[in-house]
């Protein structure tokens, strides 16, 4: 398997792509106007306490004030790790109205609701994960080798102190990691942290302290591995930014780093602009035949599976475990490049052999198994649904990307004309019964108007004469098909 990463840089805009074998992966995207505010450490002050709702309402200089719920703070007297084990004090007994507190975003505001916070504070460097409030070491469980994880925990514990303030956390990319580099990394996080805290003391409320770094240095610092063959930058002043933070923090990177230097636009390589059009897309069509169709609500995203022109080439039970198992790869693909996140109900097509259901189960979750989101998932249904949840930290590529459609209002349909029609005779009779005029001018889409003129004609004629004035009719080319108005002359 063939890495790369395309970071294409504009002045307002940052997008990193992540191909596998000429396959997108991942796509982070950044723009300047909403720049991603996860990992960001803030200043706040308690705003409201709602013991009811085990939370607290934190202003830390947002536009809607921030979510800080009860099991999210850390109880200074306790270690973080240890959390799980004690019953939780009341939201009353760790915060107070009025109260200056040292945060960090979760979640980033999505929607209507405001950015979900942890006094959990983590600062992550390339191969490690500074706790400030926890004790103890932590190794991730995506080094399965247990011999590396035996020599990682004992190298670390050669340069911890006796008794430590802090917990740590190895990531995956430590695997291979040797003594200098790992002293490197953690001399870096304890000296941010010794910044951090300097910062908080001397800044008021709604700052931030800390923000995490811009998205291509994040990238080279969290998706860079050894599988990764070369990362392209189609900016000289980035690429010479990135050698200087790799030759710093990953001296093994600087090898990989290269100036994209083609004639067309780097995110055409592979065809990646196209990939993120698709992305966009509702329906998702499958190389078989069949298709996918995704719905992202603000309550859950659901998944359809549909055979479409796929007939197979045996039984139907046969065909639709064939194309069940090919959106199962499929789905697990968008869900990373839309990053969709919360509840996913997916509707695979009913299986009626529990082997079949097994097996596309399965390869559900090994398609997931490499997701950096933490995702969970439940057995098939009866009905052929599976639930899932996947967590969510950013804002979906849709809503990076797109706004709600002005004509729709985000309903995913408008009323045909026949309905608008009937709506404006309903509001001719309103306005007969309510005042007095000359005449009634009524003016809609063009399609609408064209109804009124044909099948609807006789209708017309009849309210004309009921009402017993004229009534004329305008088309308005700049109207949304469900937009009309009726004006007494």
């Amino acid at each position: 398997m063939t890495e790369e990463i395309l970071i294409n840089v504009r002045p307002r805009e940052v997008r990193a792509a992540v191909v596998d074998d000429g396959v997108l992966r991942d796509l982070l995207i950044e723009r300047a106007s909403r720049r991603g505010l996860v990992g960001n450490i803030f200043k706040g002050q308690v705003s409201r306490v709602l013991p009811g709702m085990q939370a607290a309402f934190v202003d830390i200089g947002l536009e809607r004030t921030a979510f800080l719920h009860a099991s999210d703070i850390a109880l200074p007297q306790n270690p973080a790790t240890d959390t799980q084990d004690r019953p939780q004090p009341n939201v009353r007994e760790l915060v107070s109205e009025g109260a200056e507190i040292l945060v960090q975003i979760l979640k980033e505001p999505i929607g209507n609701k405001g950015a979900r916070l942890t006094t959990f504070i983590t600062i992550p460097s390339r191969y490690l994960v500074l706790m400030p409030v926890g004790t103890g070491l932590g190794i991730s469980a995506r080094i399965e080798d247990a011999a590396e994880r035996v020599r990682l925990k004992e190298v670390m514990e050669s340069l911890l102190p006796a008794e430590s303030d802090h917990g740590y956390i190895i990531r995956t990319a430590a695997e291979g990691a040797g003594l200098d580099a790992l002293r490197t990394d953690k001399l870096y996080v304890d000296r941010l942290w010794e910044t951090v805290n300097r910062d908080a003391a001397e800044s008021p409320c709604g700052r931030v302290v800390h923000e995490d770094l811009p998205l291509p240095v994040r990238v080279i610092r969290d998706l860079s591995n050894r599988d990764i063959e070369r990362v392209l930058v189609d900016s000289e002043e980035w690429l010479q930014k990135l050698k200087d933070f790799a030759e710093s923090f990953a001296p093994d990177l600087v090898s990989i780093l290269e100036l994209y230097t083609g004639r067309g636009p780097l995110l055409d390589l592979y065809g990646v602009e196209d990939e993120i059009e698709r992305a966009l897309a509702r329906k998702v069509e499958l190389k078989s035949g069949g298709y996918i169709v995704i719905d992202q609500t603000e309550a859950m995203t659901t998944v359809d599976v549909n055979t479409g022109g796929y007939v197979g080439r045996g039984n139907l039970e046969e065909t639709i475990f064939r194309t069940n198992l090919e959106a199962a790869v499929a789905i697990a693909r968008q869900l990373r490049l839309r990053n969709l996140g919360g509840l996913v109900i997916i509707d695979f097509i009913d299986m009626e052999v529990g082997a079949h259901r097994e097996r596309v189960l399965s390869a559900l979750e090994t398609a997931l198994a490499s997701d950096h989101a933490k995702t969970q998932i439940a057995q098939v249904s009866p009905l052929g649904l599976v639930e899932m949840t996947r967590k969510r930290t950013q804002e979906s590529l849709e809503h990076i990307m797109c706004q709600p459609c002005p004509t729709c209002h985000a309903r995913g349909y408008i009323k045909t004309p026949e309905s608008i029609c009937y709506e404006i005779f309903r509001e001719i009779l309103r306005q007969h019964r309510q005042c007095e005029f000359g005449e009634l001018m009524v003016l809609a889409h063009e399609d609408v108007i064209e109804m009124l003129l044909d099948e609807e004609s006789s209708t017309l004629a009849e309210l004309e004469e009921l009402v017993g004035k004229p009534i004329s009719l305008q088309s308005q080319a700049l109207n949304a098909q469900d937009q009309f108005d009726v004006v007494p002359m």
